[in-house]
């Protein structure tokens, strides 16, 4: 190979020949990054947490409810704001030095097709960050004003969500597991598959939640209408 193509391939992502030739290297380590993301995610978190337990404006909630709600609140972070940013800048990110596009270039050394606006990863991302974004937002609403559309919320975006993970582990499965370092410790198994892994166990216990919660409903609504009909 020419100095030319070698000076070309100046990046840390897989698969090694993979030209990003206006790419610029992040001058943000890894740990910033990380403690960024971890500590707004954090905040959320808590904050949501501590409201969840304001009995005056939430009624009972549970430790669980309390949990999910929590668990929108950062989805709602997450899809809103960081894969809004790509949904936005995605053909830009590779040469971009804002703080958000460096983190994608740092998540992207565990897949590299953020870097590439591979044209899976750019819808999946636009529909994330624009439905699921704003619906988690207000799915948080719904469940502390106690809305009784809370769980169809909780349905519809965990349904979402769902689809969306097993779309992206399988389109990287079809492809080989080329886009990362099959096995690092860090890039492929905490980067790629445990981050994204957690949005197909958590949102698979919210519809079988969800699904219980409107089962009972129903099944309570249709016991009233039979014994409505014997009545009269």
């Amino acid at each position: 190979m020419d100095t030319t193509s070698t000076a070309e391939i100046r990046h840390p992502f897989w698969p090694r020949d993979l030209l990003i030739p206006n790419y610029v290297a992040n001058d943000r380590s890894m740990s910033e990054i990380l403690v960024f993301l971890f500590s707004v995610s954090g905040v959320f978190l808590a904050v949501t947490w501590l409201i969840t337990g304001w009995k005056k404006t939430t009624g009972r909630l549970g430790t669980w409810r309390r949990l999910a709600v929590c668990w929108f609140a950062v989805c709602g972070f997450i899809h809103g704001v960081i894969e809004a940013w790509f949904s936005l800048y995605y053909d830009i990110i590779p040469e971009d030095q804002s703080f958000l596009s460096q983190l994608w270039k740092e998540y992207s050394k565990g897949d590299s097709r953020y870097m590439i606006a591979d044209n899976f990863t750019v819808c999946m991302e636009t529909v994330t960050a624009w439905l699921w974004g704003p619906f988690s937002f207000w799915a948080v609403f719904a469940f502390l004003t106690n809305k009784p559309y809370r769980f169809v919320l909780q349905l519809i975006i965990s349904l979402g969500q769902l689809y969306g993970a097993v779309l992206y582990f399988f389109t990287e499965h079809r492809d080989g597991y080329t886009h990362s370092e099959l096995g690092h410790p860090v890039y492929f198994w905490f980067y790629f598959v445990f981050m994204n892994a957690l949005w197909i166990v958590i949102p698979l216990l919210l519809i079988v939640d969800a699904w219980r919660q409107m089962s009972a409903a129903q099944a309570r609504t249709d016991n009233t209408k039979s014994v409505k009909s014997k009545r009269s």
